[in-house]
């Protein structure tokens, strides 16, 4: 059959990505505690076109993945390669955004329950490979001035932190979370009693942190960690007494 995709095409104009978007797929991640954990990512995978070429052979995008096992650096890296090869591209690129579970305790009662978080791997390949994994974790802010100008009481509301990074070693998303959750007036739980209720309130209440100081604190301790080149470190606070959130940003370039 004639190769359509194949055909020379004298536009000249190269193309950074051409591929594939919103494929559902069925993923094994390692996991800290388990081993591994299965969960389905929303994937994208791309390649470069050159400028001499009509189209790519969108097929070879979804053979490429078959056979995806427990995915870590090394595995990334292996369907990189595998993508630049089937295509003929000097560069690839891959995305997977999946949700993440930990067991996490609740912390007078100790029942235990799952809590999700929502992460991304952004993984690229030309002569170089290149890893960035994302955090989105759900936390709770509670605000220093409301607490300074009351006579009782303190708003407070969920937050998000979305920790970024690019590091030379694994970094396990448990930890992100963990960082999240230090840096936070107080941490979130899939299932609370009442004595943990009690104890998750007070804490906050003694923990008051605006999004500016979520932020830094987080700063603080990925910039103290060795295995990391890079982060970007946002904490944005749905708030519970205004029409609009609130939201602080912190970016270390790479290699400083």
């Amino acid at each position: 059959m004639k190769d359509i995709q194949g055909e020379k095409d004298h536009r000249r104009i190269p193309l950074k990505q051409v591929g594939i978007k919103g494929l559902r797929w069925p993923i094994e991640l390692k996991d800290r505690t388990k081993g591994s954990q299965h969960t389905v990512a929303t994937l994208t995978a791309a390649v470069d076109l050159p400028h001499d070429l009509r189209g790519t052979h969108m097929s070879r995008f979804v053979e490429c993945l078959t056979g995806l096992g427990p995915i870590g650096l090394t595995e990334l890296e292996e369907i990189l390669d595998r993508l630049k090869e089937h295509l003929g591209a000097d560069r690839a690129y891959l995305r997977l955004e999946f949700p993440y579970f930990i067991p996490k305790a609740a912390p007078v009662s100790g029942k235990e329950a799952p809590m999700d978080l929502n992460c991304v791997y952004k993984a690229r390949k030309g002569e170089h490979f290149s890893l960035e994994v994302t955090a989105v974790v759900p936390i709770t802010t509670l605000c220093p001035c409301s607490k300074e100008i009351s006579a009782y009481g303190a708003h407070n509301q969920r937050a998000y932190a979305k920790l970024s990074i690019r590091a030379k070693e694994l970094v396990w998303l448990e930890e992100l979370a963990q960082l999240a959750d230090e840096a936070a007036s107080a941490p979130l739980y899939g299932l609370l009693k009442r004595a943990d209720e009690k104890f998750v309130t007070e804490l906050a209440y003694d923990h008051p942190r605006f999004v500016e100081d979520a932020v830094r604190e987080i700063a603080l301790r990925l910039e103290k960690d060795p295995r990391i080149n890079w982060f970007r470190v946002e904490v944005e606070s749905i708030e519970s007494i205004h029409n609009h959130n609130a939201f602080a940003v912190v970016e270390k370039e790479e290699g400083r």
